[in-house]
């Protein structure tokens, strides 16, 4: 009961760094096979900075990435960084930008709290390290988006 209070308390909260105010984190629960998931969030720069990559011990591979229509067809790909421009909320949420977790070393169950780093980059090229706790929500939280066509490693 404790994790789950406190991973409310940490996805209310806003968590406020240097560049970057990140708030509303979590993650997707996932079924005890599936080998992938989303974090989904919300970031705000003080000065125009870009999310480059992030990293998370709960997967194998951990990418920023996009989804978009394509015709009819919701595609998601790797993208190199994410531009988040000064005062601007930018949202990672499901059917947008977000951060996936690729080959899951366990299942994402609801109530967990996936540890999750995002490296920013500042316009003169000075990293920031974001160290953040993402509790996870149910599987069921709305994907948004259509069909969709997933391709790991193309750009």
């Amino acid at each position: 009961m404790k994790k789950l209070v406190l991973a409310a308390i940490l996805a209310m909260s806003a968590v406020a760094h240097a560049q970057v105010e990140v708030s509303d984190v979590w993650v997707r629960a996932t079924v005890p096979q599936q080998r992938a998931t989303g974090v989904f969030m919300n970031l705000t720069a003080k000065q125009d900075a870009r999310l480059v990559a992030a990293e998370s011990p709960a997967a194998d591979v951990v990418e920023v990435h996009e989804m978009k229509m394509e015709g009819e067809v919701m595609k998601m790909r790797a993208i190199d960084a994410l531009p988040l421009p000064a005062g601007q909320a930018v949202a990672l949420k499901p059917g947008g930008y977000h951060v996936m977790l690729i080959d899951l070393k366990a299942q994402v169950k609801e109530g967990d709290v996936v540890p999750v780093t995002l490296v920013i980059e500042n316009a003169a090229g000075q990293q920031e390290r974001i160290e953040l706790q993402a509790p996870a929500r149910p599987l069921a939280t709305p994907a948004g988006g259509g069909a969709m066509q997933h391709r790991h490693g193309q750009r």
